[in-house]
């Protein structure tokens, strides 16, 4: 035990540098630990929560934005408290869900029929209310001798205290003093790549021209920069495109209204611009399907599990490696027989019921177990005629295609979006195909095992999970609730939104003085606009954030960029993730050695660790999102003592 970790009586200081999801799931796990060990250890604590934007929501989720603005994730499925009602007052480890909060909390509580049943959507506004419950929640129940400071600033620095500690300056004026210290800052704001740059040239150079880069959608300028009657191309179509688009209709007063025959239709205000977006593959992402599951439903893995991990790596290291998988070879194969299993497992219950699906799905695993594809199964089964689950197919269903004209193209996309809305309506356990998709979230944990911290070859991880699967798995396992596709095809019906094609290309006509945006694929399709937004959240990138914060610990030597390195052949290659010690999250310096008492979790650290950007855990499970913050929170406690100490002293903190 070095000094730093010794047992002290002195009162001891922490600061949570961003309160987002990841930071309020510290502070609600320290809040756990603190009240436990009360009993026996009365020292001083002093908690500082600083977020730049909200404490107690941060910037995504914070309580200012429009309402337009939609989770994916239903909100049964959604909890910040590591444990559930037990029919006591709320307080950390023992608290409602987001859906429970609605109803029974909420100033504004929710009515049965008002769209907030379990398997139902809030926006983010909302969650932003709950999250900001939850830090009011962990604020009340605190003992006397356990502090939670809010602080509202962007942290500028952090560095190392003279005599251990660390000094964290807030906005450049104000420096608090601190035992430890986590980094749980959300999206980064990164340096301009060479297409913003190009593109916010072309703007400057041309009046009434506009570039609206990647940003959350209720950070971005859509109003003043699309007026009425101009043509806003966008760049991406997930998530965050459709946020986008609801911020360019129903944020200027148009809505949606449903038929007698309950479809969908939308009433212009008159105020919207036209609307041209495109993608890659030229597909929207496919909706989420008609939620079935209870919330602590968790799809169990057959194939893809801890044990066929440890098996992949030790005949990796047998046959002269470093352990190190290929995603390829070593566990793509494994999803795939996971996701087949479940899809022909629906398609079989749904034609003979449980017991005959039952008994398929024995067969399966089975006959992979003994070395097959599957395929016997399937034949018996008398399933050959189900279409085949083809990932890579489903991400890019118009791969090779050409279409003559823009109206072929606009029957193709509709069809394939209508035929997307019937596998959803199906739902999460009786469709099929949405069942299949849908487990892929539950496999994120094992998936996650494997690829972390180096778990991958550098060429393979690079090559074929992070520009290969990830992309496709993002597409297909995330997408948004089923009525925003229904709202995407009712502004295409009326002429408002349109989608430009698949492999779409944006460009600048300096001629015409405004951006281009075209599909190869598609003939007719090239159109001209005055506005270009780039729809997609910018990634992490350790080595673009502007944050001043990651400026000066870079520039200190105070973090290193994660470099996933194979040790047998030397290779190489730099992920951009801020580096962190495995089960620790303690930060590497730039030499890999371990702060004692600076760590980090969430986005900061993608590359590092997958999928960080998943913000609430799931009532009844001890998720990766728990566990994370809990080992976090643990981290960040003093060692205890017995003897107890004087009140609290000034606090230590300097204008």
């Amino acid at each position: 035990m070095n000094a730093a970790q010794a047992p002290s009586r002195s009162p001891h200081t922490i600061v949570v540098v961003g309160t987002g999801p990841r930071g309020i799931s510290v502070l609600e796990r320290l809040a756990v630990r603190l009240r436990e060990s009360a009993e026996h250890d009365q020292r001083p604590v002093t908690i500082y929560a600083v977020d730049a934007v909200e404490v107690g929501a941060g910037r995504i989720w914070r309580t200012d934005q429009d309402s337009w603005f939609a989770m994916n994730t239903v909100i049964g499925q959604v909890t910040m408290f590591s444990g559930g009602p037990d029919g006591g007052r709320p307080r950390p480890g023992a608290g409602p869900s987001l859906g429970q909060w609605l109803h029974e909390y909420a100033p504004d509580r929710a009515r049965p029929g008002d769209g907030h049943g379990p398997h139902d959507f809030a926006s983010r506004l909302e969650y932003g209310r709950y999250l900001r419950f939850v830090y009011r929640t962990l604020t009340d129940e605190l003992p006397p001798h356990i502090r939670l400071i809010p602080v509202c600033g962007g942290v500028t620095s952090v560095r190392p205290g003279q005599h251990g500690g660390y000094w964290v300056t807030v906005d450049g004026r104000r420096t608090l003093e601190a035992d430890r210290v986590v980094l749980a800052t959300g999206h980064p704001d990164v340096a301009p790549d060479g297409f913003d740059r190009a593109m916010s040239d072309f703007a400057s150079l041309h009046p009434g021209v506009r570039y609206v880069p990647g940003n959350s959608a209720a950070d971005m300028d859509l109003t003043d920069a699309a007026p009425a009657g101009t043509t806003v191309a966008v760049r991406g179509m997930g998530l965050s495109f459709y946020d986008v688009l609801m911020s360019l209709t129903v944020g200027r007063g148009g809505r949606f209204v449903r038929d007698e025959d309950r479809q969908l239709r939308y009433e212009p205000s008159g105020q919207e611009p036209t609307i041209v977006a495109g993608s890659r593959s030229g597909l929207p992402i496919p909706a989420r399907g008609r939620n079935q599951k209870a919330p602590n439903y968790v799809h169990r893995g057959a194939f893809l599990t801890h044990d066929a991990v440890t098996a992949a790596r030790q005949r990796r290291t047998r046959s002269g490696g470093s352990g190190q998988l290929d995603f390829q070879e070593d566990l793509l194969p494994l999803v795939v027989h996971e996701i087949r299993h479940v899809y022909y497992t629906g398609h079989m219950r749904a034609r003979h019921g449980a017991q005959a699906a039952e008994k398929f799905a024995a067969r399966y695993v089975a006959e992979v177990g003994a070395g097959g594809d599957g395929t016997e199964a399937v034949t018996e089964a008398g399933l050959t005629d189900v279409p085949e689950l083809d990932l890579d197919r489903l991400a890019r269903p118009f791969s090779g295609e050409h279409f003559g004209d823009v109206q072929e193209w606009r029957r193709r996309l509709t069809a394939v979006l209508r035929q997307d809305l019937d596998e959803a309506a199906l739902g999460t356990v009786d469709g099929p195909l949405k069942a299949a998709l849908d487990s892929l979230r539950d496999l994120r944990g094992v998936l996650r095992a494997a690829v972390d911290h180096g778990g991958l070859l550098p060429r393979s991880y690079d090559a074929d999970f992070r520009r290969g699967y990830v992309p496709v798995n993002a597409l297909l396992s995330a997408g948004p609730p089923m009525v925003r596709t229904e709202q995407l095809m009712a502004l295409m019906e009326c002429g408002i939104a349109e989608v430009a094609g698949p492999g779409t290309e944006f460009g600048t006509d300096t001629q015409a003085g405004r951006f281009t945006v075209h599909s190869p694929q598609v003939e007719g399709s090239r159109r001209w606009a005055e506005v270009l937004v780039d729809a997609r959240i910018p990634a992490p990138d350790l080595t673009r954030d502007r944050s001043p914060l990651i400026r000066q610990l870079l520039s200190e030597g105070l973090v290193r960029e994660f470099t996933n390195h194979d040790p047998t052949t030397g290779e190489e290659f730099a992920t951009g993730g801020l580096d962190i010690e495995q089960d620790t999250f303690r930060v590497l310096d730039g030499q890999g050695k371990p702060h004692d008492g600076l760590l980090a979790l969430g986005i900061p650290t993608e590359h590092v660790r997958w999928f960080t950007q998943i913000g609430n855990g799931r009532p009844g499970l001890n998720t990766e999102f728990r566990k994370a913050a809990d080992a976090v929170a643990a981290e960040l406690l003093p060692v205890p003592v017995a003897d107890p100490v004087p009140a609290h002293p000034r606090v230590a903190a300097r204008a």
